[in-house]
């Protein structure tokens, strides 16, 4: 039985995500996912949107994925990695050359992105309509403002 072991912190979970699980899973028979904790998000300067036990949920609730355990530091990877008897550890290919170092004890494989989609894009488009909505109030207020003075 091969393990795939991957890492992540999979907030707003779009079809990137299920893409990559997706690609993860075919390289074995078992994809253990580590989640990175919201503390852990927070260390790395990083706010989520759903909350880790919303997440772990959504991830158990992918076909592709086996277990999820709780990721809270940097340096629990090769522990994680031995104990899990992983055959794989793979990361998206925006971490390249990040985890060299536990090729002493798997395999380690970087996979492309999706393309064109991501979270922190996700984000930057949700704030930009947030944006856009705060100053169309705005707009209206200072309308209605103008309206009321002239009563």
């Amino acid at each position: 039985m091969t393990t795939i072991v991957t890492y992540g912190t999979f907030d707003l979970f779009h079809i990137g995500h299920v893409k990559l699980l997706k690609r993860l899973r075919a390289l074995g028979d078992r994809l253990i996912v580590g989640l990175s904790s919201d503390e852990f998000n927070q260390q790395k300067g990083k706010t989520t949107v759903i909350p880790f036990h919303d997440r772990r949920e959504i991830l158990l609730a992918c076909r592709y994925v086996d277990d999820v355990f709780q990721e809270n530091c940097w340096e629990q990877k090769r522990e994680d990695l031995i104990r899990l008897d992983a055959d794989i550890f793979a990361m998206g290919d925006d971490w390249v050359g990040q985890f060299d170092d536990l090729q002493d004890i798997v395999k380690v494989i970087y996979l492309p992105r999706t393309k064109d989609v991501s979270t922190t894009e996700l984000k930057t488009v949700i704030h930009e309509i947030q944006d856009e909505k705060i100053r169309e109030i705005q707009k209206v207020t200072r309308h209605l403002h103008g309206l009321i003075e002239n009563i």
